[in-house]
């Protein structure tokens, strides 16, 4: 399950030119699907208004089976979105991003983009070429954020939208950094990990016990 690393994170919504106006659209695109972690449809269907950039900034998207969901964006996030929809200078139903005609980037569109600029990306950041980078690589990559922070499952899949908590086990297995934690943390206070040794006595009664089955075989 591919998701991207932070300085990965960082260097693709980095990529697009940011002197064009599609490179300042796909810039906002790029970072508000890293934050939200939403499907590709989801970002496909977002209209200026579903974007609140007020107290409590969040974007509203329907997902799977027609159900709402609403998901808070971080200051950095509410800043770059309200710069592009003050120069999007849309109605409240035109599309959130749209193409140069107006109309909603499709998803393909979408994934082409993301593989455009992954592949640029990794000019500055290497670690890039080695991965698949998809609108659903950088979903993961919310979930992975929000499990790495401290999120409880049952939040992340909220968030997402998925319908129960066995959808987020996969990024609990993917992560071998929790896993290290979790062992650390049944370690004994004041003590550090390391490699039984018995003592001489033990040893030297384990290989007697070894001598005397011996012999009896």
């Amino acid at each position: 399950m591919p998701f991207l690393e932070r300085a990965e994170t960082n260097a693709l919504p980095a990529a697009p030119d940011q002197d064009r106006w599609n490179g300042r659209r796909d810039h906002a695109l790029l970072t508000v699907a890293i934050q939200t972690g939403m499907r590709v449809s989801e970002l496909c269907g977002l209209t200026c208004q579903d974007a609140q950039l007020g107290s409590g900034a969040h974007v509203r998207c329907t997902g799977k089976g027609r159900k709402q969901r609403s998901t808070p964006l971080t200051r950095s996030t509410a800043k770059v979105l309200a710069a592009w929809m003050r120069e999007r200078a849309g109605q409240p139903g035109d599309p959130l991003f749209p193409t140069s005609r107006g109309r909603a980037l499709s998803r393909d569109a979408i994934a082409l983009l993301v593989t455009k600029y992954a592949t640029i990306a990794a000019q500055t950041c290497p670690t890039l070429r080695a991965k698949p980078v998809s609108p659903h690589t950088l979903r993961h990559t919310c979930a992975m954020n929000l499990l790495r922070s401290g999120a409880d499952p049952a939040v992340i899949a909220l968030w997402l939208g998925h319908a129960n908590l066995r959808s987020v086990e996969r990024y609990i297995h993917a992560d071998m950094g929790i896993k290290e934690r979790a062992l650390a943390r049944t370690t004994p206070t004041g003590s550090s990990p390391r490699r039984y040794r018995p003592p001489d006595r033990l040893m030297a009664f384990l290989e007697a016990l070894s001598g005397d089955y011996a012999e009896k075989s």
